[in-house]
């Protein structure tokens, strides 16, 4: 296995190998970098390496109607599909911009698969118009990064406090997006 930039290889409690994250360390998670750690959990490897995979499964943003000011809450859910134990960023961007971020621990037992995060993107600053979402949970050494950014078809709507929505809808909603290549884990 390869140790690139943004790793720490613990073996037996023995750090083999380490280089700087490319991201800063949670609030309260201490002084420097969140630590990764990697794991053959289930004894199998993959020619004596980790083979990591998570995969962004599904994303739902609501409301999808606002207005600038509100609070647009997004619920992400990620798995883990293989093996391994990290500390990894995930974050959430409105049209290209981050949104919404935090650090995310996977991988502590088999059964650990599914993480469940929520994001509150303030929208006051924002201007009017239409916001495509895209959730991400990115690991350089992914064995899959396509599945690793889900994008939400319908985009998320602001317009200025007091006007109307196009169509006279209300305001509100909610916009689920699944990966459509998802299938569940078996037991999992």
């Amino acid at each position: 296995m390869r140790i690139g930039r943004g790793m720490i290889l613990v073996v037996a409690g023995a750090i083999l190998a380490a280089a700087p994250l490319p991201f800063p360390a949670a609030a309260g998670a201490g002084a420097g970098s969140p630590m990764i750690r990697l794991a053959d959990m289930d004894g199998g490897g993959n020619d004596g390496g980790t083979t990591v995979d998570l995969t962004v499964r599904q994303v739902t943003v609501r409301p999808v109607r606002a207005h600038v000011g509100d609070v647009v809450r997004i619920d992400m859910w990620i798995e883990n599909r293989w093996e391994g134990v990290a500390t990894t960023p995930a974050e959430v961007r409105a049209n290209g911009k981050e949104v919404g971020a935090q650090l995310f621990t996977w991988g502590l037992s088999p059964g650990d698969r599914t993480h469940h995060l929520v994001f509150e993107w303030d929208t006051r600053g924002s201007g009017p118009g239409e916001y495509k979402i895209r959730g991400t949970a990115f690991v350089p050494e992914d064995s899959s990064p396509f599945d690793n950014d889900l994008d939400v078809s319908q985009p998320v709507i602001l317009v200025a406090p007091g006007d109307g929505f196009p169509g006279g809808e209300k305001p509100g909603g909610s916009f689920t997006e699944k990966d459509p290549r998802y299938t569940p884990i078996a037991g999992g």
